[in-house]
C-alpha cells in the first residue's frame, strides 16, 4: 500500500526544549488516522513541519512521496490543513475567500466544487456574507472549506470540532467520512477521544515530543481490556480486600472497583454478598480509548 505521510526520525528542538524527539511514523494512503496527545505533546509542531510552516531540526518528512523541504510545491499541493486557530481575511466574503484559496493552487473555474463544499458544510446561506460577520463556528466551517477547496489527497484536521456545535460536528464528520471513502487520507488530532475511537483505524500517541503508542485502535483498546464496576451499596462495609482496590469516582456515594478482566465480575459480586453488602445499584463501565489514553500517559505500556 502507498504511503501518504512518511516521517523518519523527525525531531524539532527549540533550544533545550525537544518539541519532537525522533518520531518515525507512516500513514497509509486512504487511511483515517488519529494523532493524539495532551497539550504540548508535539502534535501541532509535527503538523507544522508536514505543512511546511516549520523546519525540522533533523529527520525527513514526505507527503505523497514529496519531501516537504526539497519538493515543497508538490508536497503542499497534496495537503490540506484545518488549523486550530481561527485565521481569516476580514475583507472578503466566504465565496471570495474560497475562490482566492483556489487561485493559490492555480485552480480556475472551481465554483462547482466550491458550491458542493458550501452545501456539505451548511455554508450556502453565508456564501456572500463577509468573513468578519460570521460566528466562530461559521468561521471554523470556512477553514475546513479552505483546506478542501483544492481537493488534496491528504487532509489534516487539527482540532476541527473544538468549540463548535453538535450540528456542525455531525455535518463535518459525514462529509469527511465521504471523502475518506473516496480515497482521501485523513489525519485527525482531537481531545474528543470518542471521535478518534469511532473514526480512526489507527492512532499514534505523543507525549513530551516522543511517540509512546502506535497501534490499530481496536488492538490498543483490546490490549488494555477490562473495565470498572461501579456500585451503590448498603448494608455492611466493603470487605478489606476490595476496599484496598477502590479507586476515586466523581460520585461520592458510589464505590468504583477496577476489573482487569470481565471474568472477575462474578467473584467480586460473590465476595460482596458474602460480606453482607447490599447491592442497591450496579453499572459496569467498559474500557474505551479515553481510559487507554489516560493509562498510557501515566506510563502504562
Amino acid at each position: 500500500m502507498s504511503i501518504a505521510i512518511d516521517l523518519v526520525s523527525l525531531s524539532k528542538h527549540y533550544g533545550a526544549v525537544r518539541a519532537l524527539d525522533d518520531v518515525t511514523l507512516q500513514v497509509r494512503e486512504g487511511e483515517f488516522f488519529g494523532l493524539l496527545g495532551p497539550n504540548g505533546a508535539g502534535k501541532t509542531t509535527l503538523i507544522s513541519i508536514v505543512a511546511g510552516l516549520a523546519r525540522a531540526t533533523s529527520g525527513q518528512a514526505r507527503v505523497m512521496g514529496f519531501d516537504v523541504v526539497r519538493d515543497y510545491r508538490q508536497a503542499r499541493r497534496a495537503l490540506g490543513v484545518v488549523p486550530q486557530e481561527l485565521v481569516f481575511d476580514p475583507f472578503f466574503t466566504v465565496r471570495e475567500t474560497l475562490r482566492l484559496t483556489s487561485g493559490y493552487y492555480g485552480i480556475a473555474r472551481n465554483d462547482a466544487w466550491i458550491d458542493e463544499i458550501l452545501t456539505n458544510l451548511d455554508l450556502s446561506s453565508k456564501a456572500d456574507a463577509n468573513m468578519r460577520s460570521l460566528s466562530g463556528g461559521m468561521k471554523r466551517r470556512v477553514l475546513v472549506a479552505q483546506a478542501l477547496v483544492h481537493r488534496p489527497p491528504v487532509i489534516v484536521l487539527d482540532e476541527p470540532t473544538a468549540g463548535v456545535d453538535v450540528e456542525l460536528r455531525q455535518a463535518l464528520w459525514r462529509f469527511v467520512r465521504r471523502l475518506n471513502r473516496e480515497g482521501h487520507t485523513i489525519v485527525l488530532t482531537t481531545h474528543y477521544l470518542e471521535e478518534a475511537q469511532e473514526l480512526c483505524e489507527r492512532v499514534a500517541m505523543l507525549q513530551n515530543g516522543a511517540m509512546v503508542a502506535l497501534e490499530p485502535t481496536a488492538d490498543l483498546i483490546r490490549r488494555f481490556a477490562g473495565g470498572m464496576l461501579v456500585l451503590r451499596l448498603g448494608g455492611a462495609p466493603l470487605p478489606p480486600r476490595l476496599a484496598a482496590l477502590r479507586v476515586e469516582y466523581p460520585l461520592p456515594d458510589r464505590v468504583a472497583l477496577p476489573l482487569a478482566r470481565y471474568e472477575e465480575l462474578e467473584p467480586t459480586l460473590a465476595e460482596l454478598r458474602q460480606a453482607g453488602c447490599l447491592i442497591e445499584e450496579l453499572e459496569v463501565l467498559h474500557t474505551d480509548l479515553e481510559d487507554v489514553f489516560v493509562r498510557i500517559m501515566r506510563g502504562e505500556r
